[in-house]
């Protein structure tokens, strides 16, 4: 039987295995994956319900549900300042994660390159190669693992022509780092002019600490495909719903990818959806959840740090990205798996996120305060033993 060759270059994803790997350890404590631990909120659970009970079960548009499409529109309006058009330039996913694999495939041909800061959520690899394309990644260990003006201004004279694309996930998953609006605007004036589209994913972009989030559209309407959705910022993962904006032309080629793939989303996730981001109630359900994140990563990020472990200051999501302290195993792979046997703590080890990530460990703290101080102090005893 005859299968796409481009697989024989692609593994599965690095967390999902790793997490399956130490699954059957007994009593462990799990900081593994990007799952909040928060309910969704009783209010859109209403809204889904309620499509449900008035028969909304016929296929909606394939861009998504006029509702949705008016309330991404109003939040992005709302939160950061950007304007969209809810009929021609906003397309409803499921979730973010097909929106990744939609940008990129809309704008990828063979042998086209697109630029990948690391590390990197282990998802825009993948996806590149099975369009044809070549990731190509940069290593931002050294730069705070934020992109820098002089990187991305060398990568484009290097590749020339064949750089199509920039992804850039900010804040970031792994290491919750983010950009401020100046150096968006410089990234924007180095991208300004040349033919690369920008795949913004800001999915985390509403659990932002320190000062606001700002989209890198503000500075690059034209050129910027923007992902979020309502997975993170109203712990909505389970209904799988995200979206894209951008240009016209660019979200013609995205929504033409998505009808193919999907058809469309489901009419009640839909609806809960409008109902997170198109109400004040929504914007209130997530400031109460942004709260606690950042409370867990004060907790976090101080105790780690009194046992030693070096960490980049967190600026937004829910994950901090730590390195093993000197006279440890300096293989994270080896530390994340005998942490788990041993430690009963499973955290996913920094090369699971390629280049600039060995030697760390990403833990999340999308957990209760209780969860997260148990796991310090069971990390305590292990690193002491």
């Amino acid at each position: 039987m005859s299968l796409n060759e481009r697989l024989t270059q692609i593994q599965p994803n690095a967390i999902r295995a790793f997490d399956a790997q130490i699954s059957d350890v007994a009593d462990i404590l799990k900081l593994t994956l990007g799952e909040p631990d928060f309910n969704v909120p009783t209010h859109i659970k209403q809204a889904a319900i309620d499509s449900i009970l008035v028969d909304d079960s016929h296929y909606a548009p394939a861009a998504g549900t006029q509702a949705l499409r008016e309330a991404a529109v109003h939040f992005l309006d709302d939160r950061y300042n950007l304007q969209y058009d809810a009929d021609s330039q906003v397309i409803v996913t499921l979730g973010a994660t097909e929106g990744i694999y939609d940008t990129i495939t809309a704008v990828v041909n063979p042998g086209d390159r697109v630029l990948v800061p690391a590390p990197n959520f282990p998802l825009y690899d993948p996806t590149v190669v099975l369009a044809g394309g070549v990731p190509t990644y940069v290593d931002t260990s050294a730069t705070d693992f934020l992109l820098t003006p002089d990187q991305l201004r060398g990568a484009i004279d290097t590749y020339g022509d064949q750089l199509v694309a920039v992804v850039l996930n900010y804040p970031s998953n792994p290491t919750g780092a983010t950009y401020t609006s100046e150096q968006l605007s410089a990234l924007a004036d180095v991208l300004r002019g040349t033919d690369i589209t920008v795949i913004a994913d800001e999915i985390y972009s509403e659990l932002v600490y320190d000062g606001q989030h700002t989209s890198i559209a503000q500075y690059l309407p034209d050129q910027t495909l923007v992902l979020n959705g309502v997975s993170k910022s109203h712990a909505m993962t389970g209904y799988r719903i995200g979206f894209v904006v951008g240009p016209t032309k660019l979200i013609r080629a995205v929504g033409l990818i998505h009808q193919f793939a999907v058809t469309s989303a489901s009419n009640p996730a839909m609806a809960g959806a409008a109902e997170a981001l198109g109400t004040e109630a929504g914007r209130q359900d997530t400031l109460a959840m942004k709260a606690e994140y950042a409370a867990r990563r004060d907790y976090l990020v101080k105790a780690l740090r009194e046992l030693g472990f070096a960490i980049p200051q967190p600026a937004g999501a829910f994950y901090v990205f730590a390195q093993i302290p000197d006279g440890l195993e300096q293989d994270d792979v080896a530390f994340s798996l005998a942490l788990a046997q041993e430690g009963k703590v499973a955290v996913i080890p920094g090369s699971a996120f390629g280049i600039g990530g060995a030697g760390y460990i990403r833990l999340s703290y999308a957990a209760s305060l209780a969860d997260l101080q148990t796991a310090v102090a069971r990390i305590a005893a292990f690193i002491t033993d």
